[in-house]
């Protein structure tokens, strides 16, 4: 059994050859901290959020895109592999193809090769985010013609010029949709007195969060703990008011943007021009993110379709070029 694995900061993603992306849950782990014992992996860990004794603690293994805690993170992989191969049958060692950001170190990278054989994987292979994203979003990135990937997880954002099967120019920040939902909890709390959770944040973010100016604004109701009175209390707030929250992470992604394109050969640079920029990942569907790309860069902006499986979907279309000597793919490194 062949599996690519989306291991995200916020989410991980699994896909299986011949099935499509079987599984996606939460990249979360439940322990206690007294015993360290494991008490829940995935979308459980995630209902436990904010809603467990103070022994109990609901942690993420990966921080911006890179494994924080290794032997969680072998127990979450663990977990998703048994998981999927139970599902479908299958009991023999697979092959695993696992995305990483662009910016991962060697030692990273290493870790993440580690964890996946440690629980059972007979073979593995590490690929950039970015090329994953750009194949699971249909581009033709083996031809001589420059694609322009912007992948906004969790944790990263990664921007990357691909042709040839490889990344040219490319950039990561550790700016992501986790960085959204403290920017909307620092800015409640700042302009309201209120204190709300991640779980809220991302209603608000999800619900009425915007990067560009709405046609018409739109507002939600918030609930959480006044932080004079000590008290409950709910508030109105407005897509204009999530705008402002949000300006300066969104804006570290546009700079970002900017600064891959200044980097980008002339050539490639005039096909992204004419073909415009592709937007993946969970948190690229950000209401107005592509317009405001367009507005800061003059540059069309699409988000893809399914975006936030397209590395994962990407994963499972390496998959298939395992074992092509011919395949003009260059940007992965694997440990056999």
């Amino acid at each position: 059994m062949d599996i690519g694995i989306d291991l995200g900061t916020a989410n991980v993603l699994v896909f299986i050859k011949g099935r499509g992306v079987v599984l996606r849950e939460p990249s979360m782990v439940a322990i206690d901290k007294k015993t360290q014992e494991i008490l829940a992996v995935g979308s459980e860990a995630r209902r436990m959020l904010g809603r467990t004794p103070d022994n109990i603690i609901a942690v993420r293994p990966l921080r911006h895109g890179v494994i924080s805690d290794y032997e969680i993170t072998k127990q979450i992989l663990k977990y998703f592999i048994k998981k999927a191969s139970k599902k479908f049958g299958s009991m023999r060692k697979p092959r695993v193809a696992v995305c990483v950001p662009a910016s991962v170190t060697d030692v990273e990278r290493r870790a993440v090769e580690d964890a996946a054989r440690s629980v059972g994987a007979r073979e593995v292979f590490v690929l950039e985010e970015t090329l994953a994203a750009a194949m699971g979003a249909g581009l033709e990135i083996t031809k001589p013609r420059g694609s322009m990937i912007v992948d906004i997880g969790g944790g990263t954002a990664d921007v990357a010029v691909i042709s040839l099967g490889a990344t040219v120019v490319s950039a990561s920040i550790k700016t992501g949709g986790d960085d959204f939902d403290e920017a909307i909890i620092r800015h409640v709390r700042k302009a309201h007195n209120l204190h709300i959770g991640e779980a809220t944040a991302e209603a608000l973010k999800v619900n009425i969060g915007t990067a560009f100016p709405r046609s018409v604004d739109i507002d939600m109701e918030v609930k959480g703990r006044n932080s004079v009175t000590g008290l409950p209390n709910s508030i109105l707030i407005s897509s204009e008011e999530m705008r402002e929250a949000l300006k300066e992470p969104v804006a570290a992604i546009v700079d970002t943007i900017r600064s891959v394109f200044e980097r980008t050969p002339p050539e490639l640079a005039s096909d992204i021009i004419e073909r415009g920029i592709v937007l993946t990942g969970g948190s690229s569907l950000l209401f107005g993110f592509d317009k405001l790309i367009k507005h800061t860069m003059g540059i069309d902006a699409m988000v893809a379709e399914d975006a936030a499986s397209c590395v994962a979907l990407g994963t499972g279309k390496f998959i298939e070029y395992i074992g092509d000597k011919n395949a003009p793919i260059s940007s992965i490194r694997s440990k056999r």
